[in-house]
C-alpha cells in the first residue's frame, strides 16, 4: 500500500528495552533505500533522547542491503548522556542480520554567530527547473521497474545540470538539483532532520563516475552505498524546496567519496554530507 504522509515512514512499534520496529519500505526494489535505513534511525534514536536536545550529527554504515518487504528491528544504545549533548548508538537487523549501523549525537542548541563556508550559487528557481528524478530515470535506467520504485519514494527531485545520456564526456561541475518530501510531514524537528537525511541519501553518491566519463547505471559497473556522514545546522522544513548542491571529491582504490550541502531557498545551509561508494568494474 502507498504512504500517504512521511511520518508513516517514522511509526515505530516499541518493543521495550530501547529496541523498535519501522515499518517496511513503500518502494519494492531490489533493495531497500539506504535513506530509510537513515530517517528510521534517526526516529528510533530520538525517541530515547529529551525533548530538549535534537540531532546534530551522525555516522553510518550500510552493512548489508536489506529487503524492502519486510519491517526492519532497531536497537539502540545509549551512549552517554551529558548536561548538554547526548549520544546514541543505532542497529538494524532482519533476520538476525545487522545491516545498518548509526552512531548519533544530540545536543541543545546555544546562540552563537553564524557563518557559511560555501554560500549557495546562483541557480534557476524551482519554476525554471522541470526534469524530473524520474525522467532522469527513464533516460540513464530505462528500466520500468526502478521508474516505478523511485516513483514510490516521497520525494520530488529536479535536476538543474544533469549529466547527459548521451555524452559520455568526463565532467568535474557540481551537480545541482532541488528536492523535497513531497508527503505530509510533523513539524517537530526530529522527523525533519529524519526524513532530510532521507533526501541527502538520494543521488550523491551517483556522481563520483562523472569525471571518469562513465555513469552509474554502466552495465559494467557495480556500485553501491558504504557509509554516510551528516551534520544538522539548524531547523528546516523537508516539505519545502532546498537546493542540494553534490560534489565528488575523490575516487580511488576501488572507491569514490562525495559531498552535499543543502540550502533552503533563502539560501540558509541547513545540511552538510559526506558519502562514500563502492567502485567495481567488470574486466572480464
Amino acid at each position: 500500500m502507498p504512504i500517504t504522509s512521511f511520518d508513516e515512514l517514522l511509526e515505530l512499534d516499541e518493543l521495550g528495552n530501547d529496541s523498535f520496529d519501522a515499518p517496511a519500505s513503500p518502494d519494492k526494489g531490489s533493495r531497500m533505500f539506504g535513506g530509510q535505513f537513515l530517517a528510521q534511525a534517526i526516529a528510533a534514536a530520538g525517541a530515547t533522547v529529551d525533548a530538549d536536545r535534537t540531532i546534530h550529527s551522525l555516522h553510518a554504515y550500510f552493512l548489508l542491503p536489506g529487503d524492502p518487504n519486510f519491517p526492519v528491528k532497531y536497537f539502540v544504545k545509549r551512549v552517554r548522556d551529558g548536561r548538554s549533548f547526548s549520544h546514541r548508538q543505532v542497529v538494524g537487523v532482519q533476520d538476525d542480520r545487522q545491516l545498518f549501523t548509526m552512531t548519533s549525537s544530540w545536543n541543545v542548541a546555544l546562540d552563537g554567530p553564524n557563518f557559511f563556508g560555501r554560500h549557495m550559487p546562483a541557480v534557476p528557481s524551482i519554476s525554471d527547473s522541470n526534469y524530473s528524478y524520474e525522467q532522469f530515470c527513464r533516460d540513464q535506467m530505462p528500466d520500468p521497474d526502478y521508474e516505478r520504485t523511485v516513483q514510490a519514494r516521497p520525494m520530488d527531485i529536479r535536476y538543474i545540470n544533469p549529466p547527459k545520456e548521451r555524452q559520455r564526456c568526463s565532467s568535474v561541475e557540481d551537480q545541482l538539483m532541488w528536492m523535497r518530501i513531497n508527503l505530509p510531514l510533523s513539524a517537530n524537528s526530529t522527523c525533519n532532520h529524519a526524513a532530510l537525511s532521507y533526501l541527502s541519501d538520494s543521488t550523491v553518491i551517483d556522481h563520483i563516475l562523472i569525471p571518469h566519463g562513465k555513469r552509474w547505471q554502466d552495465p559494467d559497473f557495480f556500485g553501491t552505498s558504504l557509509d554516510h556522514a551528516m551534520w544538522f545546522h539548524g531547523k528546516c522544513d523537508a516539505t519545502r524546496w532546498l537546493l542540494f548542491e553534490q560534489t565528488v571529491e575523490w575516487t580511488g582504490t576501488g572507491r569514490g567519496l562525495a559531498s552535499g550541502r543543502l540550502y533552503s531557498e533563502s539560501g540558509e545551509l541547513v545540511a552538510t554530507c559526506v558519502q562514500e561508494g563502492l567502485m567495481r568494474f567488470d574486466t572480464s
